[in-house]
């Protein structure tokens, strides 16, 4: 049973060390340097186990088999986990050529901070709105911004660090359901709020 059992063994050692290692380059890349240096650890000592067991059984091509099947599912098992944990910040630039206040007091209800940059497109005026998010609200963010305008045009970017701001963290929410206005950043209300048009009475012509 040393055919089965020593390749299954390969196998699963590199399925976990490669979806260690994914997972640990994928921290890095996101700045989380405390997590990446115990999993580097951890990885090294299983690569050392399978390696060993390659180099004492190179007469047998199930072996190399088992070592590259590891390989290709611990780099798609290292992807799943790190889609789940959902770690790291991202930037979502949205451009509407709309009014934008409904939208931007939506997501001001909803917790997410907000900065809006009004702009010149190639077809107008339009407002662009900055949204600095935690990877795992990016769904939520997404479903209120194409419930607003299906047709929306917007981006998403990976944030390396963040600080200093609000990140999508609910609101403080009264007995009677949604945040109360005076709860909310001003920045909605500025958005919102249009400067009130004079309205100038006619002069009577002389007599």
């Amino acid at each position: 049973m040393a055919w089965v059992g020593i390749p299954l063994l390969i196998f699963t050692a590199r399925l976990i060390d490669v979806s260690l290692a994914t997972l640990r380059h994928i921290l890095i890349f996101r700045g989380i340097k405390r997590v990446a240096p115990l999993i580097g650890f951890v990885e090294a000592l299983i690569w050392v186990i399978a390696i060993t067991q390659i180099m004492q059984n190179l007469h047998s091509p199930f072996y190399y088999f088992a070592w590259a099947f590891g390989f290709a599912a611990g780099t798609y098992c290292g992807i799943l986990i790190e889609e789940k944990l959902a770690l790291g910040y991202q930037l979502v630039r949205i451009i509407t050529n709309r009014r934008s206040p409904e939208l931007t007091q939506e997501l001001v209800a909803d917790g997410f901070g907000l900065t809006v940059v009004q702009a010149k497109g190639s077809q107008g005026p339009v407002d662009i709105l900055f949204v600095a998010v935690r990877r795992r609200r990016i769904d939520a963010l997404i479903r209120i911004i194409q419930r607003h305008d299906p047709t929306i045009f917007f981006t998403i970017e990976d944030v390396r660090s963040v600080a200093a701001g609000v990140f999508g963290s609910a609101l403080p929410k009264t007995p009677s359901g949604p945040p109360r206005a005076s709860s909310l950043p001003q920045v909605a209300s500025e958005v919102a709020s249009e400067p009130a048009e004079e309205t100038v009475p006619a002069s009577s012509p002389p007599a």
